[in-house]
């Protein structure tokens, strides 16, 4: 007899599906790490075969397409909707990149796992072709609503926002449930609850000014969209100011904006892929960026943000939730409308204290212990006994 063994399985399509599995793995781990065993792995890069290298590179090539062009974005999300579940996972997963599926579902065969938590649906998707003792399987969506490829058939279905869990009831009533589809917090990284939220406090921290207005910028994982033309016009504003561009993987960018030329008022932080971007966060006055999930983060802190693009219609679902039910974001998408919106807050910065309270009143609805509790009780239901017959281990 052995433990059973969960696999939390990261792929990287930009940042938003990595953080939250994280997250729940480190939750789940110290909770229940005593009785079971806790699988933790890159898929791709540690799977390192010719077809799933190709695939994965599809994948981060694709979240930089959608950011550099929404017409692409938003086509390829159409698509993807349009022709339903079973030919848009046909599609992505058997005509994109052949062969690709088997590598994924017999490198998944080899980690031997009872359970795999996914955040992405590529490693879902490989974990129900698994054909000899197919492990349960846990899909958590980390976009404000599902769509085809979150829907391929699992054991059991996660989302953090109310819009798409009761949408997906409604759209999906053929593939979930309320049994098999559950509401859970957002799972924001685990470091955020112990940051304070005092933004000064953190401003110290960091070694920023600590009564300027604060600003930080993201495009994303790899700092593709209007970072650079913000930073470009911020940077020779006459106002005292704290601009914080996160680029990501974009080092290039990064060199770039390191050769701007900037105002003796304005402090002008230009930062590559940083471990510390909560921290940041939480300095801030306000946040801007495209939309995402990364919007969770400034508004865990209580701050306003500016989406200023939606690549895809995910996105656009995403930015609508900020911008309507929670109410803590404003959308502009053209940079000089931008730059004057940040020139008014800084004169008025009382014109921020309704967006911030919005954002407040949703602080509690985050942390991934609910989760990890949901799936330990999955595992229960499954193995009463939390172990397994001997299937040859490695």
């Amino acid at each position: 007899m052995r433990k059973v063994r969960i696999l939390f399985p990261e792929v990287e399509a930009g940042l938003g599906h990595i953080m939250p599995l994280r997250a729940v793995a480190e939750t789940f781990e110290k909770k229940y790490g005593d009785k079971v065993d806790v699988v933790r792995i890159n898929f791709y890069k540690e799977a390192n075969t010719k077809r799933l290298n190709k695939f994965q590179n599809l994948l981060i090539k694709s979240v930089k397409h959608y950011s550099l062009s929404r017409a692409y974005g938003y086509w390829e999300t159409f698509n993807m909707q349009f022709w339903g579940i079973t030919l848009s996972n046909w599609g992505t997963f058997r005509y994109k990149v052949p062969g690709s599926t088997k590598e994924g579902r017999e490198y998944l065969e080899s980690l031997n796992v009872d359970a795999v938590f996914s955040t992405h649906w590529a490693t879902n998707y490989y974990a129900e072709h698994i054909k000899e003792n197919k492990p349960l399987t846990i899909m958590y969506c980390p976009d404000v609503l599902m769509n085809n490829l979150f829907m391929y058939r699992s054991d059991l279905y996660l989302i953090s926002f109310e819009r798409g869990y009761n949408s997906a009831l409604k759209k999906y009533k053929h593939v979930v449930n309320k049994e098999n589809l559950k509401l859970v917090p957002f799972l924001i990284r685990n470091e955020a609850f112990d940051i304070p939220m005092d933004k000064k406090v953190n401003r110290r921290k960091l070694g920023l000014p600590e009564d300027k207005f604060t600003i930080v910028i993201a495009e994303g994982g790899y700092g593709i969209g209007k970072l650079e033309p913000l930073c470009e016009k911020l940077t020779k504003e006459h106002l005292p100011l704290t601009v914080i561009a996160v680029c990501g993987k974009n080092q290039e960018l990064v060199d770039r904006l390191n050769k701007l030329e900037v105002t003796d008022e304005v402090t002008f932080i230009p930062l590559g892929f940083t471990t510390n971007m909560l921290e940041y966060q939480a300095s801030c006055d306000l946040f801007c960026g495209k939309s995402g999930n990364i919007i969770a983060e400034p508004t865990f802190f209580g701050h306003p943000s500016i989406i200023t693009n939606f690549a895809t219609t995910i996105e656009k679902n995403i930015g609508k939730y900020y911008l309507e039910d929670v109410g803590c974001a404003i959308k502009e998408f053209e940079v000089d409308k931008i730059i004057e919106l940040i020139k008014d807050f800084v004169a008025h910065p009382e014109k921020l204290k309704p967006y911030e309270e919005k954002a407040l009143k949703h602080h509690d609805n985050y942390g991934a212990e609910a989760t990890a509790d949901i799936i330990y009780d999955a595992l229960l239901k499954k193995y009463p006994s939390l172990t397994v017959e001997d299937k040859g281990d490695k």
